[in-house]
């Protein structure tokens, strides 16, 4: 090798040590528990997280939460919590919160959000029942269960006094449930006309239904981002988390887990 040559090598060499002792990943991400990134998510979500016949927890946030660790190198340890309290355990019980929880401004005044996913809800109904609203318009004069905590009691509340309201039409009555299945069954009792729920936790909810549900929505409501929670000032957590999204989706297992569970990427 000539001498220009060997300067060139050395040049590259160090560039590439530099690079690897300055980039996020290289670093060690500021886990609770060194080498174990714990992950709070509420496991009665299907798809995006649940319990199988062997007591493991599956679905789009445990799969994804194993990805991010990976580029953490790290483990993944996923905790197991109600929704309403998920925010209040980061950065004390687990490092983050993967759960699909939507990126909200009120949420963010508690927490840092990284988007890592775009969805919306389904409105679903009694399939042969006589209400079939289409769009959070017909939900006015309705009662409508959801999940407590969720992004949608804010969104229901706001249309119902901007829109149903004003335009003489009666306000939405919303009824919250502890789990997205207790709402299902609020329905299938009718002891409500509607529920509303994330599109793919929907879709699940009415095969599981045997027929008696359907969603009659023609289009997504509300659609917003999934965020991947982390403590106000863990902007190294942040970072890491950052750049294991660019590394994943240009390795192209982004846009596998995607596809999988019919979710829409985000930038």
């Amino acid at each position: 090798m000539n001498s220009a040559l060997k300067k060139v090598s050395s040049r590259v060499a160090l560039a590439l040590i530099a690079s690897a002792c300055f980039s996020p990943l290289a670093q060690s991400a500021e886990l609770l528990t060194d080498g174990v990134f714990k992950v709070g998510m509420e496991v009665t979500y299907p798809p995006f997280e649940s319990y199988d016949s062997n007591n493991n927890i599956v679905g789009f946030d445990p799969e994804f939460s194993a990805l991010i660790a990976g580029q953490l190198k790290a483990k993944p340890q996923l905790i197991d919590t109600k929704f309403t309290s998920l925010i209040l355990g980061i950065g004390k019980k687990y490092d983050a919160v993967i759960s699909g929880m939507y990126v909200t401004p009120e949420r963010q005044k508690q927490a840092d959000a990284i988007p890592y996913a775009l969805s919306g809800a389904s409105i679903i109904a009694l399939k042969d029942g006589p209400v079939q609203p289409k769009t959070e318009d017909e939900l006015c004069g309705l009662k409508v269960g959801l999940q407590q905590g969720t992004s949608w009691v804010d969104s229901l509340k706001k249309h119902s006094d901007e829109y149903c309201t004003p335009n003489g039409k009666p306000a939405i009555t919303i009824l919250e449930f502890p789990t997205a299945p207790e709402a299902s069954q609020a329905l299938l009792s009718q002891n409500t006309n509607a529920q509303l729920e994330i599109a793919p936790a929907a879709q699940i909810l009415v095969d599981k239904s045997r027929g008696r549900l359907a969603i009659s929505s023609t289009r997504l409501v509300y659609p917003m981002p999934l965020g991947i929670y982390v403590a106000k000032g863990n902007t190294q957590l942040v970072d890491a988390i950052k750049s294991a999204l660019v590394t994943l989706k240009a390795n192209g297992k982004y846009a596998d887990i995607i596809k999988k569970y019919n979710l829409e990427s985000i930038d």
